[in-house]
């Protein structure tokens, strides 16, 4: 008995020897980590680089520096991340310009790929190889911009002039308007608009109320603007309007197949637009 007894207590010790020694992947680990631990920091670059947050600083950036330089500070005067109060809650400008030539509020995009559309168009297509995707039409979009800064300057609309600047690597497909314009091509256009409508006292009342006007450039009034995007898009989500073209959903019944009888919302603008639901 005490022989077996020291048997399977000397096999028990060995199989828990096994056993640690089996499942011990420290040491490899450690190993692996040292190895490689220069690639954590290239990953988090990676990632920063590739969102769409260090995307909109990037092409905000690019039309700062273009402003910087080949704009005349005397003539120009830039005013930048300028969010302001609305009816319904905020609406953030990337960039204003203030002139004797006028005010242009500019709207950044910093895509890639081939772009499609229209000054009329609710959206814009974005194609890159296969992948085909929509997005709002940025003139629709900084409408919003120019009204609100239209009623803050107590101004007439013909002073306050929308501008749209694509950064990155994009193609346009189609003929686009004047003031849709690719990285430093802003700058030719409001170059051109070159007729004296604001005296220098004007100028200055237009920088002031936007400087006092606008909300404080913090991390807050960022967060709060994100949330009040957010919950718009959320509202259109749920809203009869078909996500890809902004066409109104219709009812539709399947008249043929395994699933006749089976209803379904379809877009209106069918063929055109094939988007459907449950």
């Amino acid at each position: 008995f005490s022989t077996d007894c020291v048997v399977c207590t000397t096999q028990d010790a060995s199989v828990r020897r096994y056993t640690n020694k089996k499942m011990d992947f420290t040491p490899i680990l450690g190993q692996v980590f040292y190895s490689f631990w220069y690639l954590i920091p290239l990953l988090l670059v990676a990632a920063v680089v590739k969102s769409p947050w260090f995307k909109g600083v990037m092409g905000e950036a690019i039309v700062n520096i273009s402003a910087k330089y080949f704009l005349n500070r005397e003539d120009y005067h830039l005013i930048k991340n300028v969010t302001l109060p609305v009816e319904d809650g905020t609406t953030q400008i990337d960039h204003i310009i203030v002139s004797r030539f006028g005010i242009f509020v500019i709207e950044t995009k910093n895509m890639k790929g081939w772009i499609f559309g229209d000054a009329k168009q609710k959206t814009w297509t974005q194609k890159i190889y296969k992948h085909t995707a929509k997005f709002q039409n940025p003139l629709h979009q900084n409408y919003k911009h120019v009204k609100a800064l239209e009623t803050l300057l107590e101004l007439d609309s013909s002073l306050i002039h929308s501008v749209i600047v694509f950064v990155g690597d994009s193609t346009f497909k189609t003929p686009m308007p004047e003031n849709v314009t690719q990285a430093g091509g802003y700058i030719k256009f409001i170059k051109s608009v070159n007729q004296q409508v604001l005296d220098t006292r004007q100028v200055a009342d237009a920088i002031e109320r936007i400087r006092s006007g606008r909300k404080s450039a913090s991390f807050k009034t960022s967060r709060e603007h994100v949330k009040h995007v957010k919950s718009i898009v959320t509202e259109k989500a749920n809203s009869n309007a078909c996500p890809k073209c902004g066409s109104a959903l219709i009812l539709r019944t399947v008249k043929s197949g395994v699933n006749t009888g089976s209803q379904f919302k379809g877009c209106t603008k069918f063929p055109a637009c094939r988007y459907t639901t449950n």
